[in-house]
């Protein structure tokens, strides 16, 4: 990208929806500091998350590896971590956090980690000097009709502490946003990595009251009005500061939208937790003046995956090289280069379902289902006429591209094992960091909204 070490700063949303975003056709949601973001910097168009749902997903862009390939295709048994549980991110893994901060970044993660709660799995065990936030979805705290899952009190931590039990979700971005700009302030002189993952817009939905008064959309508009303003004053910051140009800033989300109460994935096909676009294919925004093209638009094929060679790269950060990993570096292709990204393939869980090729997407099973589809997102984003019949010869190219894919990763639809995956992380004794207390002065001992994500 031409200019070298520059401060990081990634945004990732939780179940931010393709078509949630006023510079990716929304006209439902404000969010005027964002789409500047966009029209300064780069908006992606086939960008995807390596899983439709949050845990697989955070941990293959931490680790630049296919969610099986860490081992994180499934939980024991469960789709995405839960309180206690006694697995996480494996130390042998390598984060780009680690790699930065072996290159001299101050690091620090703010907000949703949800790589695992037990104090081997935290940020801080991860390469991240501070953390400030919650470990897991803010559903998995204690809330009104929660009678056949109850939860233990929603945790927010202070690097490995437990800081307060269930929080004021409404003031949680605002105080989120104060420690980055703190964050900032301290670390002006030497370069840094800001991971900053927002709670929005995960179910339940809690805003400040002037964001709900100014929506048009409901809780849902009020949220990413929130969010809006903390990406607003993030830039304010680093513009007063004289860090603007110096700092590159990424903002995307961990999988698609939920597509109800009020998001959407239009013009997509499908929703979260689903290998169909809008579970998998996510906004994504890049801005660094000088080095990004100003009001540019990427249609290459890139994924969440090569976050990690791509920053290792601009950062002059060498990874260890011990593991194998799946991430690319695209640093030069988003200044007129042909992306190195070619191929992608969908999992959920531990279950390969999809793969694209080009413009060719082939998708051989949803859920229990098989089935026999072949699309060309190029001509047909909505996944809506199926070419499979007029097309043997790409069903049997990209076929081959899934067997291949099988061998290396594993396919527990079909029974195989991968030759190249690690295990998860494992501890023994696991518990929840918080037990309910009913003579604690919580400032919120119940949710009063039974929403969830």
């Amino acid at each position: 990208m031409g200019k070298k070490r520059p401060n990081i700063i990634l945004i990732n949303c939780d179940d931010l929806g393709y078509g949630d975003l006023g510079c990716y056709g929304s006209t439902m949601n404000k969010t005027p500091h964002i789409d500047k973001l966009a029209a300064e910097g780069m908006r992606f168009t086939d960008f995807y998350m390596a899983s439709p749902v949050c845990s697989p997903s955070r941990g293959a862009m931490m680790t630049g590896c296919y969610p099986p390939r860490i081992g994180f295709g499934d939980f024991d048994g469960r789709g995405v971590l839960f309180p206690g549980q006694g697995v996480g991110l494996s130390q042998d893994e390598e984060t780009i956090a680690s790699v930065l901060k072996g290159a001299g970044y101050s690091t620090m993660h703010i907000g949703k980690w949800h790589c695992g709660d037990q104090p081997e799995f935290l940020p801080t065990r991860h390469g991240f000097d501070k953390y400030f936030g919650l470990p897991y979805s803010n559903d998995m705290g204690r809330q009104v009709g929660e009678s056949f899952r109850p939860y233990p009190p929603l945790p927010l931590l202070r690097d490995e502490a437990v800081a307060q039990q269930q929080p004021d979700l409404a003031a949680l971005t605002e105080r989120y946003t104060d420690e980055a700009l703190e964050f900032i302030r301290e670390n002006r002189g030497n370069p840094f990595f800001l991971y900053m993952a927002h709670m929005y817009v995960h179910l339940p939905h809690y805003a400040p009251g002037h964001f709900i008064n100014k929506s048009t959309n409901g809780d849902f508009g009020a949220v990413m009005g929130c969010l809006d303003w903390s990406v607003g004053a993030l830039m304010h910051e680093l513009k007063t500061l004289g860090l603007d140009g110096d700092t590159l800033v990424i903002f995307t989300s961990d999988n698609g939208g939920r597509a109800t109460h009020g998001g959407t994935n239009w013009p997509l096909r499908g929703k979260k937790a689903t290998t169909w676009e809008g579970g998998m294919r996510v906004p994504c925004i890049a801005r660094w003046p000088g080095a990004i093209p100003q009001g540019s638009v990427y249609n290459g094929l890139a994924c969440a995956l090569d976050i990690f060679a791509t920053l290792a790269s601009i950062a002059d950060a060498v990874p260890c090289g011990g593991n194998m990993i799946d991430s690319l570096d695209i640093s030069g292709s988003v200044v007129g280069g042909e992306s190195p990204r070619k191929i992608f393939f969908y999992y959920r869980g531990n279950n390969l379902e999809a793969v694209r090729s080009g413009k060719w997407k082939l998708k051989t099973r949803d859920g229990a289902a098989d089935m026999k589809l072949l699309y060309d997102l190029e001509a047909d984003i909505s996944e809506s006429v199926n070419l499979y019949s007029e097309n043997p010869g790409i069903v049997a190219e990209l076929t081959q591209l899934m067997d291949k894919c099988r061998e290396d990763l594993g396919d527990a639809a079909t029974g195989i094992i991968g030759k190249n995956v690690r295990p998860i992380g494992r501890v023994d004794s696991p518990a929840p960091l918080t037990e309910y207390d009913p003579a604690h002065p919580y400032i919120i001992a119940m949710y009063d909204k039974s929403d969830r994500g």
